[in-house]
């Protein structure tokens, strides 16, 4: 498609996008009683109105019942989590029995390291990616050290080649191989989240299996943003958070993976708690755990209804469109707004370098652009005109045009204003 800086041409696109409903089904915030341009879902999502309401189902019920809820409520409480199994599995291509909800994402890491790091005196490393999300690294830090080693010789870090932004497939490849029987867990994030980068994970996966080595992934920028085949691509585990693109409010509730190979794995070590055992005997109150199958069986505490009520209203949304339709859209939309910026940039002689992949099939929703020479005070105007942008050090401003509830429109007014912003930074 021949893409046009017009509001017009922006419109017309806008009229043929089947999703465009869902953009009223979204609370947004506003600025001077008008509505913002929100590009900030890759890092919390906006509200979805119909979660108001299963947030209120599940106080109603606690209301008219109170205890009674976990079992006559039209939700019922113990088993809530279960409605989550279908959808999930289709968001992340995967069995419903392999995936789950429960606690948040580096807690979940966390469990997921019990079972799935398993370090001897010779294989145990740990491959991950250079600059990994803060969290990521405290985790792996503290996982390591309790197991008696040292981070600085346990914990491989991939990185960039010199002058480059993103990441080589290649070369996260090549360190597997070298780090070879030493290796036990490849543990990286599938999106970047500072990049946008999107790793071939069905690969760098094939690739861990290969020196013998557990293969699992933070999909915390990637669940609801891409497609993935995680029960194909043979990945022993994944996490992720619900709160970005999933919208299901700050903090919300964390989805897992676990694949089936794993399952009926009974001296896989694990955390185990009331909810992780047999679900059919829970209530006899059994002094020996005897797990759950599926991901079930690394449940823990109970569950957490009013943080998983969100998420569900998200989930069947996500369930109604399919990821393919979302797909399609983010990237018409993604490739739209990466023309907007250039044009901009052509227009006022300004140098806005963006470091996000430019072929689609290595990035989401997501466009990460280095403003060379306005920095902090262009990402200062663009908030106080409405665009709602993330900033991340040295100079990035991270934009996220969700396919959800952004419009073509938008894409174009933004263009207006960055505009306007640079030429009032000269």
């Amino acid at each position: 498609m021949t893409f046009q800086n017009t509001r017009a041409f922006a419109q017309s696109l806008d009229t043929q996008d089947e999703l465009s409903k869902y953009q009223s089904e979204f609370e947004f915030p506003q600025l001077n009683g008008k509505k913002v341009i929100y590009f900030t879902g890759n890092s919390l999502g906006l509200l979805p109105k119909r979660a108001r309401k299963y947030i209120n189902d599940v106080m109603d019920d606690w209301a008219n019942m109170g205890v009674e809820g976990h079992f006559y409520a039209e939700k019922p409480w113990w088993d809530y989590h279960e409605r989550f199994s279908v959808p999930l599995s289709k968001i992340v291509g995967a069995l419903p029995s392999e995936v789950s909800v429960m606690n948040t994402l580096t807690v979940n890491l966390h469990m997921m390291m019990v079972s799935f790091y398993r370090p001897t005196a010779k294989r145990f490393k740990i491959i991950c990616e250079e600059k990994a999300f803060p969290s990521d690294q405290y985790m792996l830090q503290t996982q390591v050290a309790f197991h008696g080693f040292d981070p600085k010789e346990a914990i491989v870090e991939v990185k960039r080649r010199e002058g480059e932004h993103n990441l080589r497939n290649e070369d996260i490849i090549e360190k597997i191989r070298e780090v070879g029987d030493e290796l036990a867990l490849v543990l990286i994030g599938g999106i970047n989240y500072y990049t946008g980068q999107v790793l071939d994970m069905q690969v760098i996966t094939k690739a861990g299996h290969e020196t013998g080595a557990k293969v699992g992934w933070d999909l915390a920028h990637a669940v609801g943003n891409i497609e993935l085949s995680l029960h194909n691509w043979q990945a022993d585990f994944a996490c992720w958070c619900s709160y970005k693109y999933m919208n299901a409010g700050p903090g919300s509730v964390s989805g897992y993976f676990i694949h089936e190979k794993h399952h009926n794995d009974k001296s896989l070590p694990r955390f185990g708690g009331w909810y992780g055992h047999n679900k059919e005997r829970r209530f006899l109150m059994e002094p020996e755990f005897d797990p759950n199958s599926g991901a079930f069986g690394w449940q823990s505490s109970c569950t957490g209804v009013l943080a998983m009520a969100p998420y569900l209203a998200s989930v069947e949304m996500f369930d109604e469109i399919g990821m393919d339709k979302l797909s399609a859209k983010r990237n018409q939309l993604t490739a739209y707004l990466e023309f907007i910026i250039k044009q901009v940039a052509e227009e006022t002689q300004s140098r806005l370098e963006i470091i996000t992949p430019e072929n689609p099939a290595e990035r989401g929703s997501q466009l990460s652009v280095i403003l060379h020479g306005q920095g902090k005070d262009l990402f200062h105007y663009l908030m106080k005109n409405g665009i709602v942008v993330d900033w991340r050090e040295p100079a990035v401003i991270r934009l996220a045009p969700v396919p959800l509830y952004s419009t073509y429109e938008e894409m174009y007014e933004f263009g207006q204003i960055l505009s306007e912003g640079i030429r009032q930074m000269k």
